[in-house]
């Protein structure tokens, strides 16, 4: 393990999603969600089948033993995507990217639902400080919290990127299955192809042609979205999860500085405390993972073997 080179792929990894949001934000206004996903799917592809060849991975990541498996992952996964997507175009980077931080918290609760992982107060306790973060980011866009003011388009955004919160923490736990038969390679390829496959599905929803700047925007977040899934998976190569995943967190830095100087949006006092909140929650999570892999590390070296 070299941590140090792990944290660095996780970071660059972080910032490219970051950039690929921006490029789908920026054509937000003119191209439709499922169209982007098509884009932001099928160009990731030569990168992915690019990457497999050069480690020799190809044929692992066209095998696979559970077809439905990934169909499922896929499906959700581009739910995901299509809902933050369209949420882009309706809400400032940086709250979309706050509220998605829902998503690992609730992970949590899912695996505790539909695995059977057992989740002890401290984690329901953490889990539930985030969420109360996530309700502090939403509080000026829902108007049930009684704001007065009906924010119409901001309310719609908030309640799809809630949606894509909720499906990104399902297809976490889709994922936690196909592992115990498929290969990551595997796992990746086909959820872009899929992604791919389903987008077409939303042809007839009135998909538009981008002019060359957008098209340039929409293949450029396919590419760099492809490149960051590879700096992703690269990072859990090289060092523990529980050392990288902290660094998740730092999609909050760099949502506030391409907020500002490209979209001009700048950061809202609520929002800033409300996702302060959020990461101290899921850091509290992640360092409570770590101490029970640490403990059940030490149960195993004392288990007296042969």
């Amino acid at each position: 393990m070299t941590p140090f080179r792990g944290i660095a792929l996780k970071v660059i990894s972080v910032l490219l999603f970051a950039i690929m949001a921006s490029c789908i934000k920026a054509t937000a206004p003119h191209v439709p969600p499922g169209e982007a996903v098509f884009f932001r799917s099928f160009f990731a592809l030569p990168v992915i089948v690019g990457w497999l060849l050069v480690r020799g991975e190809l044929r692992t990541g066209l095998k696979t033993q559970n077809k439905m498996g990934h169909f499922w992952r896929g499906f959700i996964g581009t739910s995901a995507m299509a809902l933050g997507f369209a949420s882009l175009g309706l809400l400032p980077l940086p709250e979309v990217t706050a509220i998605g931080y829902a998503a690992p918290l609730l992970t949590v609760v899912f695996a505790s639902m539909f695995l059977g992982e057992q989740v002890r107060a401290f984690r329901l306790s953490a889990v539930g400080l985030g969420l109360v973060g996530v309700l502090i980011v939403l509080y000026p866009r829902l108007t049930i919290f009684g704001t007065g003011d009906p924010y119409s388009a901001a309310t719609l955004g908030a309640v799809l990127v809630l949606g894509s919160a909720v499906f990104r923490a399902l297809a976490q736990i889709h994922i936690r299955k196909l592992v115990q038969t498929e290969e990551t390679a595997a796992i990746v390829f086909y959820f872009s192809m899929t992604a791919t496959l389903l987008s077409l599905l939303t042809l007839p929803l009135g998909w538009v042609w981008p002019t060359p700047w957008e098209a340039a925007l929409l293949v450029s977040a396919g590419l760099i979205g492809g490149a960051a899934q590879i700096f992703l998976t690269s990072a859990y190569r090289f060092a523990p999860a529980s050392v990288v995943a902290p660094f998740d967190y730092a999609s909050m830095l760099f949502a506030i500085l391409i907020g500002f100087f490209i979209f001009d949006e700048v950061p809202t006092v609520v929002m800033l405390i409300g996702s302060s909140i959020i990461i101290g929650a899921g850091v509290l999570i992640i360092w409570r993972e770590r101490q029970l892999g640490l403990q059940r590390g030490a149960r195993q070296n004392l288990t007296p073997q042969g």
